[in-house]
């Protein structure tokens, strides 16, 4: 069953008939909501947000392992992340639809993996493609159907936030290959990966990251792109469910 991560702006899946709440406890901790199961279109589907609902759970304040166990534990076969990054890319404008390839972790002290000695046993994973690439296929042609464009491929850099970044961080990130930024890619899609759940990213860029332009990044800037880009991120869902 598709399951969705909804990052900031998507706390709810309009039009989602729910039939379940699972609960918001797991080995692990709790979730940072109970996960929803129902139908979207006709379609079983899973949906849990990121950050709660209402938004209240800063980047590094989350618990990614108990929000991948519990989508595991719903029956989750494939998960979709949706996130709202900033654009190092200045090719990349706001609005603008990502499905990365490539991440760097830059990222410090999260709880990043069930193979810690104390809840699985040691266990080292290949994460050189950290994003499943049937499922990556796959969303391209959702978009395709939605009639919207997607950039296929590009590199997310995760940092810790939860404040932006500086002129020079970003600058050091686009030596480094990061198309784009965000706070939650990480440890999200190596979880994933330990779960064994092919997983993908669908990123909207909201704004153009520190330094990129001259300009000031205002959060009514981020809003705006925000309340466009998710009506154009629910289409490609509907659209993912059906492909």
């Amino acid at each position: 069953m598709l399951a969705i991560i909804g990052g900031t702006g998507l706390t709810e899946m309009t039009g989602l008939e729910v039939i379940r709440r699972h609960s918001v406890e797991t080995p692990l901790g709790a979730a940072s909501t109970g996960v929803l199961q129902g139908t979207l279109e006709g379609r079983g589907i899973l949906f849990l947000a990121r950050h709660g609902h209402p938004h209240k759970l800063p980047p590094h304040r989350i618990n990614y392992r108990a929000n991948l166990w519990a989508l595991k534990q719903a029956g989750a076969t494939r998960i979709v992340g949706i996130n709202a990054v900033g654009s190092i890319d200045p090719t990349l404008q706001p609005g603008a639809l990502v499905i990365p390839n490539q991440l760097i972790d830059y990222t410090t002290g999260r709880e990043s993996t069930y193979f810690d000695g104390r809840f699985r046993p040691l266990k080292h994973i290949d994460f050189s493609w950290p994003y499943d690439n049937s499922l990556r296929n796959t969303l391209v042609a959702a978009g395709r159907q939605a009639g919207e464009t997607i950039e296929n491929g590009g590199i997310y850099g995760c940092t810790q936030g939860p404040r932006l970044e500086t002129a020079a961080e970003i600058a050091r990130m686009a030596r480094d290959g990061c198309g784009l930024v965000g706070m939650t890619g990480m440890p999200e899609a190596v979880l994933a990966r330990e779960l064994m759940l092919p997983y993908a990213c669908l990123a909207l860029v909201v704004n153009p990251a520190a330094g990129v332009t001259e300009a000031e990044i205002t959060m009514s800037e981020i809003e705006a792109a925000l309340d466009e880009g998710i009506e154009r991120i629910k289409r490609v869902i509907g659209a993912l469910l059906k492909v």
